[in-house]
Order: C-alpha cells, then structure tokens, then sequence
C-alpha cells in the first residue's frame, strides 16, 4: 500500500482532470485503514496506462505531486481515487484532515485533534511511512505493543491491492468508462458526470463553467452554484434544466458545447443587470431561488431585448416565484412546462411567463423564521429594499446593498426586542418571524435595546417628531394601525398589521390588487387555507441556517 502512495507522489499514478474532488468523510477514511490492518479486501484499483499527456490535478489529498514526464507511460486512476487519496493522505499529509493516528493500546484509528495529549503509543500515520521514525517512537514500549506497532508497519507496507489496467483506449473513452464504473459507491453529483461524460483533451466542462461564473464575478454579482450553471448550459443547448435533460450533453461534439457555453454567459450577462436594476438585487446571494436565475439567463438567450412591457412581466413572475415553494420543488414536469412558458413568451405568443407558481397568502410573514438561507427572508429583504427604507433613529437610508449581500446580518433587527418579548413569555419561535424584522443600522439597534416599542418609539417622537417618525416607518413597511399597536405594545397586533402590510405590498409587485382567494389568475393559484410558506434555496443548494440576528436586542 505504501508504494501505491509513492507511485502517486512521483507522478507514476496520475489523477486525470475529470475526476470528481475529494468526497469521502472522515469515518469512510478511518474504515478503510482499518480494513487495510486488518488485511481485509477493499477492492481493485482501474488504470488506464497510456503515453498521451492529459491534463491532471497537481494535488491529491493536499499533497503536491510530481507532472508526468513527457513520453512516458502514465497510469492515470479510473477508480479507486478516495481510497487511494485517504491512504497517501494518511501516510504523507499530517496535517487537518490527515492527522490520524494509531492507539496501539486500542488498537484503533482516530482523528487527532490539536490540543490532544501525544504518548510514545499513539503513533501519527505519517510515521508507518518510515521504519527508523517509527520504530524510533515505540522502542521504549512493553514488546506487545512494539509487536502491534511492527504489524501496522508491514501491513501497509505488504498490503497487496488488486490493480486492473487498462490500455489502446482513448481519453474520451476513459471518461466514459470512469463515469460507468462510478454509478454505485459514494454516487457522483450531477456535475460530475456532465464534466466527466463530455470531456475530452480540448474540453473540460469545469473549466467552461468557471467562464460562465467569472462572468458574474465581472458584473461584481457573486457567484450561484455549478448546479445552476450546469442548468443554463444543457436549456442553451436545445435540450431542457432537469438532471436528465443534463446528462444529453454528451450527446454534443465539442464546439456545440462551447457554443451553449457561450450564448449561456452572453444571457448570463443580461440576466444579472436585469435582477440588479429591475429587482435591485445587487448580489446573487439576495436571490431566494438561484433556480430563478437559470430561468431569466434562457429568457434572455431567447430574448436578449425584451419590451418595456415585457420587463413589467418578468418583474410580476419575479416576485411571484420568489414568493412560494415552487422553484424549492422544482419537478422535471415544471422544468419542462417553464421552458415551454419561456420559449413562447419569447416568441410573443405570451404576454406573461406562464406560472403555476401559487399566490402567497399573509400567514407567509407571520409564519417563516428568518434565517440566512430561508426564500421568506430574501423575499422580505428584497421588499423592504424596495422602499429605500430610513434608520428610525438617525433617519438616514439604509445601505441596503450591503444587507442584500448576506455577507452579515447586522442591518436586520426586531421591532418588537427579542429579550422584551421572551420576558412576556413569547416562545422564540413566533418572536423570530419575517414580520417582526425591519432594517436598521447597528447604532440604532444598540439604542434601542430591549426597550419596549412603546418606550423607544415615545421617545423617538421626542427626538425627531411624530411627522419625522411616520414618514421613516412608512419606509419600512410599518403602517399607522401597526404603529399604534406598537405603542400600546400589542405584539399580536402588531405582528398581524404588519403582515398584512408585507402581504399588500408583495401582491402589489406580483400585479394582483386583492386579496388571493378574491383573485381569478390563469398563471397563478391560491394556496388553500393558512399554508406556511418558508423554503430553502432549492432542492440543489445548502441548507438552511439559522442567524443570531441581534448582538443587543
């Protein structure tokens, strides 16, 4: 076994560049080592020996390794890399990840960590990589544990690993065969395959898609994920945004590909200064569903300048989509019926981009917890952005390109203080709701405190005056019916105006004037009673992840 990691580190082994990165975890690797002591069968190894020069990785498992010399036989690895990588990663790197060690008292493997006790049993993998290091540590050792430690350094050095190699194959073939044989087992992602199925010498779809990325880093919009991208290559293609639809790239020659590649960031282009002079969402993590993007960059591919009143209805299916769990649940039948939708709204044979994307009700802003990741949250930002809104203390705007960009959560604070609130018994889950969020700066927040509104607010009317105050929570959403239950610290209340407001002013956007269920829409339903809506990004993107909102409050 240590030769096999050799090989790999004087470039006799090569990772070629279509494979996927590292995704075992840490128990994956420590089972693996100890199935190797224990001289139990982990499977072959596929090579494909070949002197044609690939492109390949200079890393494996954080190490450097050496190029392949030009002209000689290169083996570059079709299956085995995560165990291979977990062994040259144990036996070389040392470090993070790779700190494992031995306890021969125990007789088992684990993850060091940097504050644990080392003893002269406790031998770092590294060191079975050395005999003299090795045998250096235990010498001092009871002879049963100098016993252990000498077994542990002949089985990885003796571990034999069964290798098939393969040859008179070209590299476009390798990859299919890396893609076939990489169907069971720790499953690659969907990009995976896309990248290994369509590479060749000449393309590697990761790079096409850091093109398309870098794009956005141009625009100074940040970044959605690969996914995404992958989504608005396959649509520019001539094929559609599901995983299936995905995998019919292969199907392409090379300058196909890179000819969707091309018309995807040309679209990508239009599609960011749209969201960011349309919607006003100056970065894409303000985005509630990256999945929305994939849609409005094959718009404008298909439409690259739309009408005044065309832009009205991308706006409406903007802030109607962000307002459900439509994208969330994004089925391979919505993807094909919005493809459809796109294509003939591009056509002019639809005034809108047809949706069944539902009618959000007011129970949205009284229900979601706002948490970093959660659409219901974007949606609120992305409202309140929309009305320039003032600081209630210094009556100043607020930067809110700076809160769109999630990079903190310092510009959004409770109305109603959260201590204030758990102090009259109010569980944390109804204290942390959409409708109880404003924007305001961090020194105004700090001012307030955990005073109750109806102190703060009587006291910034002695300040700046009732006119003054009117107009800045006017900006931020809050009508006279909520501010006078805040001043009577009717949190109930509050919270039911206030949503009603939100709810009044999201429908106002979508293009609706009334309530859901006294609304007739061919592109659009009601949800039925009081659904709570609140998602993630997408079926496609990180999880959920809850903010601690205020330092003070």
């Amino acid at each position: 076994m240590t030769r096999l990691a050799d090989r790999v580190l004087t470039g006799e082994i090569v990772l070629p560049k279509y494979q996927r990165a590292f995704v075992w975890g840490p128990h994956q690797v420590l089972e693996l080592l100890d199935s190797v002591l224990r001289n139990y069968p982990i499977g072959s190894l596929l090579l494909w020996e070949t002197t044609e020069q690939l492109a390949s990785e200079h890393t494996v498992a954080g190490l450097a390794v050496e190029r392949p010399r030009p002209g000689r036989a290169v083996r570059y690895i079709l299956d085995g890399q995560q165990r291979l990588a977990s062994v040259l990663g144990a036996l070389h790197g040392g470090t993070g990840p790779w700190d494992i060690v031995y306890d021969l008292q125990k007789e088992q493997f684990f993850h060091n960590t940097p504050d644990a006790a080392m003893a002269a049993h406790l031998v770092p993998m590294r060191a079975v990589s050395s005999a003299s290091l090795l045998f250096g540590q235990v010498a001092e050792l009871p002879a049963d544990l100098r016993e252990r430690a000498t077994r542990l350094y002949e089985q990885f050095a003796n571990y034999l690993v069964p290798v098939v190699t393969l040859d008179h194959m070209s590299a476009e073939e390798s990859a299919r065969v890396f893609v076939r044989i990489n169907s069971t087992g720790t499953m690659m992602n969907i990009v995976d395959v896309a990248r290994a199925s369509t590479w060749s010498p000449e393309f590697d779809l990761k790079v096409e898609i850091e093109s398309l990325l870098q794009v956005l880093d141009a625009k100074q919009y940040g970044r959605v994920d690969t996914m995404t991208m992958l989504r608005t290559i396959a649509v520019a293609a001539g094929f559609g945004f599901s995983r299936q639809e995905i995998n019919r790239l292969r199907e392409l020659d090379k300058p196909c590909l890179r000819e969707a590649v091309k018309e995807a960031g040309k679209a990508a282009e239009r599609a960011v200064d749209f969201l960011s002079t349309q919607i006003r969402t100056p970065h894409a993590d303000a985005l509630p569903y990256y999945n929305q993007f994939a849609v409005l960059v094959e718009v404008f591919r298909q439409l690259p300048k739309p009408s005044s009143v065309q832009y009205d209805a991308l706006r409406r299916w903007f802030w109607l989509t962000a307002s459900g769990e439509y994208f969330k649940g994004w089925s391979e039948a919505q993807m094909t019926q919005d493809a459809q939708a796109v294509a003939a709204f591009a056509r002019g044979e639809a005034g809108e981009v047809d949706t069944v994307a539902a009618l959000p009700r007011s129970a949205l802003w009284r229900h979601s917890t706002f948490s970093k990741r959660n659409a219901p949250s974007k949606l609120l930002a992305l409202i309140l952005a929309y009305e320039d809104p003032l600081d209630l203390l210094t009556g100043q705007r607020i930067d809110v390109g700076r809160a769109l960009s999630w990079q903190n959560d310092k510009e959004f604070h409770h109305f109603f203080p959260r201590a204030f609130l758990r102090a009259r018994g109010v569980n944390s889950a109804r204290v942390n709701v959409c409708g109880n969020l404003v924007m305001l700066t961090s020194n105004s927040n700090i001012w307030v405190s955990a005073r109750p509104p109806s102190r703060y607010l009587r006291d910034l009317v002695d300040i700046e005056g009732e006119g003054a105050l009117r107009q800045r929570l006017r900006t931020c959403l809050v009508n006279e019916d909520a501010y006078q239950a805040a001043l009577r610290d009717d949190y109930d209340t509050f919270l039911r105006v206030r949503s009603e407001t939100l709810h009044r002013r999201l429908l106002q956007l979508i293009g609706v004037a009334a309530e859901p269920t006294n609304v007739a829409s061919s592109s659009a339903r009601p949800l039925a009673g009081d659904e709570i809506i609140g998602s993630d990004r997408d079926a496609d993107s990180l999880a959920d992840e809850p903010v601690d909102l205020d330092s003070v409050d």
